[in-house]
């Protein structure tokens, strides 16, 4: 061994921090453009880079609940004739079909379809969702394709609310390349996994049918798709596995007599749910296959992730070898400037399981993608290109099933030239090893690819290198070149190259844990290799990474700035932009001019380079906008857009291309594999540019080894398995002299051979830097419950390099304060001072929980880094000391509490008196405030005032060191006033009720307890409800503040207690009282309640509605002003006929509009910042994507247009221009309307859960379960403490209100005695109810409970029904608080079974009554003593008035005819009250309501409350906690018993659907198409007859008009359609039995579409479809005046499609007109197939019954018998007339002019016959 003294001082170059700029401390206007606000702090200013998130186990591997919800409404435009359509919908394997609708192109189903799985979210989201529509399911045309949808279930998790909703699916058929869409399918798709929340939004029918603006597509995605061909080109495979046991290898050698390759590779191909395979390589370790798998499928494809596998061809079953996914978004852009999805030619690697074959691979998940690869499985060398289908193109061949065909094989230089790579590590230190593995020798592996894998690395082929595959092969030996490529790609065999640490026991210090002997000598590591050299990917990565993690680092700076309250976060975000925007730069400096050609790179390179250039220079632009308008006042916007940046980095960063193989670090423990780690090759890759480096790099990195696989899930993924401090240095060997310059100097070089230049085997160091770490603990809160009692007794283990140290322990508790400060010295740490600086090594802080009996339990870990303070450096400011701060604490995945700590790493020597100063002479300062304040404030615990800043105190568990002043929080005197109320719902303990319980509060070691409860079944509340804790000590900061620990316990017989639940509240900042400034008391400006007015302020409320005003929508046109149509003067209110569901019905309608409104004004306020902005140079996709993605509420402005795209410019142009424009506004009746809440009532941001009084807090009891998140930890919760808390600085200041003596800061607390109490509930309906029934459907019913108190609507169950309308009323007298909680829940009833829940919710009505925002009854728009609106609530609004003035001590109300004024607010209202009669007295009731409904702007004591509503509460299942079962609709009044009674309840029945008659004359047809041909003429010809319906099972025919030979057809005939009809919901309503088995009838709705045929009669077989029409009597096109103007116009379902006008027969009740048949041709076009014209008339039931008309022609009202043609007859029935008319008509003349020419004939014969006797008697004389 050459051993080489390196003892030399290396510097590092641009490694001196930076100083951070000045601060500017002006008294400017926060957000006026000063110097202040332009200053930039460009370096951190809090310590949450300290903070990393370090969690052992995978999330996405655990198994969860998810559920598809697929809603089949309609169809529309089905290609195809007299069709029987049905709906398959199917997810995965999983298939379920929609009922059979009959003869119709446009079928409407609205059925729910509810799919349950439980599956990791890899898995799940890959599976497609297939909607395909068939022609029928009869057996004769059973499964003929009309047209199929896919779609995979992550596009619709990921898109907005998890769902489309009313979207229409377009269906094309796979098969046929040349035509176009076959149909559209409505539909509602959602995807809710457990704990999501559904928002359906309330979609207005009329705007949903616009087909072309609603396409199920997610955002981006352009309407019109056409096909392309994904072109998957798969050249060879290197570096596979081998696939069967050592035995079956030997076994294999005997049999065949020669050792072969053993694994038979395939490569299979998934994508949207179709599935390619190249042809099987036998016994081929490199196969090299040269084929083309070819999808065609619609482009951009709905289905984003591609599945790429090796599989090894068994006999039995198909083993995975290795799996890949490739990402579409990633290889494609969608910009203007974007491209095709293209990929390589370009080697993909692929990870899994440890390469050791055995018969049980506990680990095959992995090799399926599922979760992170511990290992190299191989890597396939593949091409993916698209080419779009041309289906004009002549020479358009091919199929659409997937091809498999053979291509040349790719050239020498195709995928890159070959370059020789270095690794190099060095093992600088290993602990954390635990005792377990330390029992034997330990080593350390690294491997690249197959590159070190000494164990189960690189099988050496058999059979040629490359080979082909073929079953005969040849077996020539193998060249000396082949050898020498074997030998490279072997580790195990190469004798320059260590890839593994020299094995050794692990030794420990402390028992806690272990660590391997590397003292001074430090082993290395190092291997050469060889790969494809596109290390410019690498290097552009490395770049955009190096962005990221400053732009990351800086916002966290920030949030930590905001959550901290530190001054002047915006100063530095202007940092934060600053450093992006020189990123940016330094990134187009040196990548311009690295994208020309070179060998391997690929078209993907080339236009990733470009759009990065691109996309990175326009958000330089924007950031430099953005900090140009980036003040105090909108930092929090400018944030929200910094993080839309960061994301959109993210998606550049890493390049889809594989290059270079991750590097696997194995701990191994003898020859079995025990954890590992993993690193992207980028990460450590050198480059001579620094930009370019990773950013490990020649860099001492941490690395956390974990367990594989599924052993992370659960206790054993909790533990750390090793702490390695490892160098790495990757590059290429020509910059090998490189590779040590990154080390620790002061080390010896113990090389392998005598070289200069060989890799060292040991690296030595003689000199040591030592090093003290100071970890200050002081306390914890919300730790994970590890005892059955519910706590836990923690303590914290201190991890820093090879030592440790461990807290004393704190008993029974789950938020400790420890105040421990923790000194390790003698610390040995190996680094360059200013790395050490900036990044130091991780500090590993553990809890776990003291057991006298086994193992101490863990309950959670945190990762810290500490302030590294060096011997050169001075202790002060702004570094030091070190800031306390929350560190969040995981047990695996789960957050398990915080801890507030700091730590500080000071060099050795360290000046103890310099430290003492600084510390000092904080406190002092700290201390000087305090007695210049007006509040008491303490520095800790209390000491005696002199220099000594550190103090050991003595304990029953020994000596601690406190954390010294100057780091310990600032305490001051604070007040905690607690509310004790009441306790609910408390469960047994050890079998045994409670009966006598009481609550301890703790507080900052403060304690006070409850009065107890004497009989809890009895009286649940306190008799003493408020008590005080004073002089409690709590640090300034909120931040800091410690939890407040809630403990139930019940006191028994002779003096014992026993634990009944606890909770833990770790944020008290919303029980803080902050006082409010004394210069803005007098201000007018609102503090907490706190403001006063200078001048009157006036509401003036209309008498009109002003919601309904707001809501009209302005159109700008041209012209003067619109006079008021008939229709509109007729629509005037019969309040006679309105009831409660028409306010219901126009408050949805109200609810639609207002979102509608709202996105438009989202869309207004992106179109005007893109204008103000002026956009970007390029594709604009950055200004998009930030504004798309904008949290920040934006103010809405009424009466702003609405400017989009193209209309959008137009529109400004013709403002621009000053053009005459008038205002058309929708009209809309003025209906009193309530409040649709479309989420709890509670859940809503101006109500604040109803805690204005009350909070509701949840006991825990028992173990936290291992696996348990948020919503399972339910199950421990044994009951609710009810009550509330007032923190604040004691004494308040004299200018503010003193808290009463008795009650604290809970003035006017009402009692907390029983009241009793009516609740009436209305349920009104449901929606999206879960189905539980076989068919899809459930027979819902209600069963409502108060206490004991229930109500059961068993009898009343709605058959069939997933959306039933109950309607119903259920009073109920309670007693508060026994009977508090109310419980609606939902069955399905079963005639056979037990009855099933569908799912339930529970309201607290407590929290309610007492709450100020007085949900008791809600207020109503206006107030009316009859009628529709009539006023419910036993108290007139004056009385209301009153009553809250005088409980809130407001001056008032004072009245006056038409206003009233409260405090120094004046309101206006209208002055008369009508009455049922019509005769109208004056009336103060109105101007009383006005000021009720604007309670809020009452100075001081104003809050919103609660207006008349309905509000929308999810259903939840205990079977499937998580996940949404449906909602209910309902509302609940309460009026207290000693008040006088209320009223009736409002009847809510649903309404009765009214009966009407359509009545439809056919009258006649023309231009039908001639379908047959003449028997005896041959002329084209049809026999018509014209088929109705409207409900779908109520068919009528006309007569036949036979033989009509110009498509003319006379009719005269009359159909006649009863139906009841829902005319608020427009919707036609029937009711009948499914089938014959149907226990009951079922109600069906279905839209009132009348449905006419025109028909070919045939004899002998089936008559012939000619055309269809249908319209919607709600809305349709107006009828032409003559058949020359009826065209296809007339035939189209939308509104805006042509200028058709189009009308109601609702409303106009009668109309006349031609209408076209139409029928898609056979280039799936749309024509006229005939022309009807009809008359449509409707009736009431009533009127028909005054006028009675019958069917077809017959009595009463007959009609008359067309006038048909002669010719219109049957030929086989009318002989006669068929002579007449198909012969003679026809031959007329011929047949004369034949019986002319015969007759001449005749007579020539004649002539010839008799002329010679004739002649004879000539001659003769005779």
């Amino acid at each position: 061994m050459v051993f080489e003294n390196t003892n030399i001082s290396q510097e590092n170059e641009g490694a001196t921090a930076r100083e951070p700029r000045l601060l500017i401390d002006t008294i400017a206007d926060d957000d006026k453009t000063s110097m202040a606000s332009m200053t930039v702090i460009d370096q951190p200013v809090t310590n949450k880079r300290s903070k990393p998130e370090t969690r052992t186990e995978i999330a996405s591997l655990k198994a969860q609940d998810f559920q598809i919800s697929v809603t089949v409404i309609e169809a529309r435009q089905l290609s195809g004739t007299n069709m029987d359509p049905v709906c398959l919908v199917q997810v995965g394997e999983d298939r379920k079909y929609t009922t059979q609708k009959e003869s119709t192109n446009c079928p409407y189903y609205n059925e729910v379809f509810v799919f349950d799985y439980t599956s990791s979210r890899q898995i799940f989201f890959d599976k497609i969702l297939t909607l395909t529509v068939l022609h029928s399911r009869n057996l004769i045309r059973s499964g003929t394709l009309v047209g199929k949808f896919k779609i995979d279930l992550g596009t619709v998790y990921s898109h907005q609310d998890h769902g489309f909703f009313h979207k229409w699916a377009v269906l094309t058929d796979p098969s046929d390349l040349m035509t176009g869409p076959k149909g559209y399918l409505k539909v509602d798709v959602a995807v809710v996994g457990k704990g999501d929340n559904i928002k359906i939004p309330k979609i207005n029918d009329e705007n949903s049918d616009d087909i072309e603006n609603n396409l199920l597509l997610p955002e981006g995605v352009q309407p019109e798709r056409q096909r392309a061909r994904f072109i998957f080109k798969i050249y060879q495979a290197e570096g596979l596995p081998k696939m069967n046991t050592s035995i079956a290898e030997k076994l294999k050698t005997v049999l065949q007599g020669e050792a072969r390759d053993l694994v038979d590779p395939f490569v299979e191909i998934s994508f949207c749910g179709q599935k390619g395979r190249t042809t099987v390589k036998k016994n081929c370790y490199e196969p090299c296959w040269n084929e083309q798998i070819t999808f065609t499928e619609l482009f951009p494809p709905l289905c984003k992730r591609i599945k790429i596998q090796i599989r090894d061809k068994d006999n039995l079953n198909n083993t995975v070898i290795g799996t890949t996914f490739i990402e579409l978004d990633r290889i494609s852009n969608a910009g203007d400037r974007g491209f095709l999805p293209t990929f390589g030619p370009s080697y993909v690697n692929m990870y899994g399981s440890p390469r050791i074959y055995t018969m049980v691979n506990e680990l095959s998940d992995l090799n399926n993608g599922l979760g992170e690869g511990v290992a190299f499985r191989g890597r396939l060398l593949l091409a993916l290109s698209v080419e779009l289908v041309d289906v004009n193109s002549s020479d358009l061949q091919g199929s659409t099933d997937v091809e498999v065909e053979n291509i040349p094989p790719l050239s020498e230089l195709g995928a890159g030239r070959v370059e020789e790579f270095f690794l190099f590590g060095s093992f600088l230190e290993a602990n954390m090893i635990s005792p377990v593995i330390a029992e034997k020798s330990v080593t350390f592996e690294v491997s690249m690819g197959n590159y070190g894998n000494g164990i189960d690395g690189a099988n050496v082929s058999h059979r040629s290198h490359r080979s082909n595959g073929d079953g005969d092969s040849d077996e020539d030996s193998l060249s000396e070149d082949d050898h020498t490529l074997l030998l490279r790609e072997t580790a195990t065999i190469d004798p320059n190259m260590r890839t593994t640490s020299p094995a050794a026991k692990p030794v420990t210090h402390d028992k806690y844990y272990y660590h391997m002997p590397f003292f001074e000598q430090k082993p290395c590591i190092y291997m050469t290799s060889y790969w494809h050299d596109h290390k410019r990917r690498l290097y552009n990565s490395n770049i955009i990474q190096k962005i990221m993690d400053k732009l990351d680092e800086g916002i966290q700076d920030v949030q930590e700035m905001i959550k901290t309250n530190e001054d002047r976060p915006d100063r530095r975000l202007r940092g934060v932009a600053e450093e992006l925007i020189n990123g940016c730069v330094a990134y187009s400096r040196l990548v311009k001019g690295t994208g020309g050609p070179a060998a391997g790179r690929s078209k993907l390179d080339r236009e990733r380079h470009k759009m990065c250039l691109r996309d990175i220079d326009g958000i330089a632009n924007e950031v430099r906008k953005l900090k140009k308008r980036l003040k105090m006042s909108t930092y929090k916007e400018k944030l929200s857009k910094m993080k839309t940046l960061l994301q959109k980095l993210k998606c550049f960063c890493e390049d889809p291309q594989h290059s270079i193989p991750d590097i696997f670090i194995w701990m191994l423990s003898g020859r079995r594999r025990v954890a590992y780690s993993r690193i992207t090759a980028r990460q450590i890759l050198h480059s001579v540019c620094a930009e370019e480096c990773g950013q490990h790099c020649g860099k001492i990195q941490t690395l956390f080894l974990k367990l594989p696989g599924k052993k992370r899930l659960g206790t054993h993924g909790w533990t750390i398995q090793a702490k390695l401090e490892l160098y790495l240095w990757l590059g290429l060997a020509k910059n090998k002299r490189d590779y040590l310059n990154g080390l620790p100097t002061g080390y010896e070089v113990i090389r392998t051979g005598t070289g200069l230049y060989s890799p060292p085997m040991y690296l030595r160091y003689q000199d040591r830097q030592q090093y003290e770490l100071r970890a200050h603990l002081y306390q914890g809160r919300g730790l994970i419950a590890s005892d059955d009692s519910g706590l836990s007794d923690p303590f914290a283990k201190v991890i820093f390099s090879t030592h440790c140290d461990v807290t004393q322990v704190i008993d029974e508790t789950l938020n400790p304060t420890w105040d421990q400060t923790l000194v390790i010295p003698n610390i040995t740490l190996f680094g360059r001072a200013e790395e050490l600086r900036d990044d130091p090594p991780m500090i590993i802080v553990e809890i776990f929980d003291r057991d006298t009996v086994g193992k101490d339990e863990f309950i959670g870990r945190a990762v810290a880094k500490p302030v590294v303070k060096m011997n050169n450096e001075s202790y002060e400011p702004p570094r030091f000391p070190p800031k306390l701060d929350w560190f969040q604490t995981y047990r695996g995945s789960n957050k398990a509490g915080e801890i507030l700590a700091s730590f500080e790493l000071l060099q050795i020597p360290y000046s103890q008196r310099e430290m003492d100063d600084l510390l000092l002479s904080l406190w002092k300062e700290a201390k000087r405030k305090s007695l210049a304040g007006s509040y008491e404030i303490k520095m800790g615990i209390d000491l005696e005032e002199s220099s000594k800043i550190t103090e050991s105190v003595k304990t029953d568990q020994g000596h601690k060191f406190i954390v010294p002043r100057g780091i310990r929080p600032i305490l001051a005197k604070h007040r905690v006033e607690v509310l004790f109320w009441g306790l609910r719902d408390l469960k047994r303990v050890q079998l045994i009720s409670v009966d006598r319980p009481r609550v301890d509060i703790e507080i900052a070691g403060r304690c006070i307890s409850s009065s107890i409860i004497q009989n809890y079944k009895k009286n649940p509340n306190f008799s003493d409800p408020v008590k005080f804790i004073e002089d409690v000590d709590l640090p300034e900061i909120e931040y800091w503040c410690p939890p407040i620990s809630i403990t139930a316990v019940d006191c028994r017989a002779f003096g014992r207690t026993t634990l009944v639940g606890t909770h833990i509240i770790s944020n008290i900042s919303k029980f803080v009282f902050r006082s409010p400034d004394k210069s803005k008391i007098f201000t007018g400006l609102k503090n907490n309640g706190v403001a006063t007015e200078t001048t009157d302020v006036f509401v003036d409320i209309d008498h009109q509605s002003t919601l309904a005003t707001d809501m009209q929508i302005d159109m700008i046109g041209f012209g003067g002003e619109e006079p008021k149509t008939k229709e509109e003067e007729d629509s005037a209110l019969d309040e006679t006929a309105l009831d409660w569901w028409s306010k219901y019905f126009a408050s949805v309608e109200t609810l639609a509009e207002e979102k509608k409104k709202y996105e438009e004004d989202k869309i207004q306020d992106l179109f005007n910042e893109e204008n103000d902005d002026g956009g970007m140079n390029n594709d604009g996709d950055v200004n998009t994507l930030i504004s798309a993605n904008d949290d920040v509420q934006k103010e809405k402005r009424f009466g702003k247009n609405f400017l989009k795209g193209a209309m959008g410019a137009v529109m400004q142009a013709k403002k621009n221009f000053a053009a005459p424009v008038r205002r058309l506004k929708k009209q809309k009746e003025q209906i009193d309307e309530l409040k649709i809440f479309d989420t709890e009532l509670e859940n809503c941001s101006e109500f604040t859960n109803f805690t204005d009084l009350l909070h509701s807090f949840d006991l825990y009891r028992g173990k936290r379960e291992e696996m348990a998140d948020e919503l399972s930890d339910q199950k421990r919760i044994v009951g609710t403490f009810k009550g509330a808390f007032r923190i604040y600085r004691y004494p308040l200041p004299v200018y503010v209100e003193q808290p009463d003596a008795q009650y604290g800061m809970f003035k006017g607390l009402p009692s907390n005695e029983p009241i009793h109490v009516m609740a009436r509930v209305y349920i009104v309906r449901a929606t999206d109810l879960h189905p539980t029934d076989p068919n899809g459907k459930a027979d819902p019913y209600v069963v409502v409970s108060l206490g004991s108190n229930k109500n059961n609507d068993k009898e009343n169950y709605i058959s069939k029904q997933l959306n039933p309308i109950f309607g119903k009323a259920f009073d109920f007298e309670a007693t508060f608080p026994q009977e508090s909680v109310l419980t609606v829940q939902i069955f399905d009833w079963d005639l056979l079974s037990s009855d099933d829940l569908i799912g339930e919710t529970k309201i607290d009505l407590e929290n309610r009554f007492y709450s100020k925002h007085r949900p008791t009854c809600g207020l109503a728009e206006k107030y009316a003593i009859f009628g529709y609106n009539q006023w419910r609530d036993p108290q007139k609004p004056s009385q209301i008035l009153h009553k809250l003035c005088k409980e809130m001590k407001v001056d008032g109300p004072h009245f006056s005819p038409g206003k009233v004024r409260v405090g120094k607010k004046i309101f206006t209202g209208p002055i008369e009250l009508e009455d049922e009669n019509g005769h109208k007295k004056p009336s103060d009731e109105h101007v009383a309501l006005v000021a009720l409904r604007h309670w809020e702007e009452i100075p001081k004591f104003g809050n919103k409350l609660v207006p008349e509503h309905v509000e929308t509460r999810s259903l939840y299942s205990p079977e499937k906690p998580g996940i949404e079962q449906g909602r209910v609709e309902l509302w609940v009044d309460m009026f207290p018993m000693d008040m006088p009674p209320p009223g009736p309840p409002v009847d809510i029945s649903p309404r009765k659907p009214k009966s009407f008659q359509l009545r439809v004359i056919i009258w006649n047809t023309d231009d039908v198409v001639l379908q047959d041909d003449d028997f005896f003429t041959g002329d084209k010809a049809s026999d018509i007859y014209v088929k109705g319906w409207l409900l779908g099972d109520d068919k009528q025919e006309t007569d036949i008009h036979y033989r009509s030979l110009t498509g003319e057809g006379n009719f005269n005939w009359r159909f006649i359609f009863p139906f009841d009809y829902l005319i608020a919901e427009e919707k036609c309503v029937i009711t009948k039995k499914e089938s014959v088995f149907s226990w009951d009838e079922t109600e069906f709705k279905i839209p009132p579409r009348l449905n006419l045929q025109v028909w070919d009669s045939d004899h002998f077989s089936a008559d012939d479809f000619l055309g269809s029409l249908t319209l919607d009597l709600t809305r349709f096109p107006r009828g032409a005046k003559n058949s020359n103007r009826c065209t296809l116009n007339l035939a189209s379902e939308e509104d805006e499609s042509s200028d058709v006008p189009m009308v109601s027969l609702f409303k106009q009740r009668r109309i006349k007109g031609w209408w076209p048949f139409t029928a898609k041709s056979e280039q799936d076009e749309l024509e006229i197939t005939g022309k009807v014209e009809a008359e449509i008339s409707l009736l009431t039931v009533e009127d028909a019954e005054k006028n009675p008309a019958g069917s077809g022609r017959d009595e009463p009202s007959p009609l008359e018998k067309p006038n048909r043609p002669d010719t219109s007859f049957v030929w086989f029935m009318n002989p006669l007339k068929s002579l007449r008319y198909l012969i003679c008509a026809r031959y007329k003349w011929l047949i004369i002019k034949i019986v002319i020419v015969v007759i001449l004939l005749a007579l020539l014969v004649l002539f010839i016959y008799s002329s010679p006797s004739w002649i004879m008697k000539k001659i003769v004389g005779a």
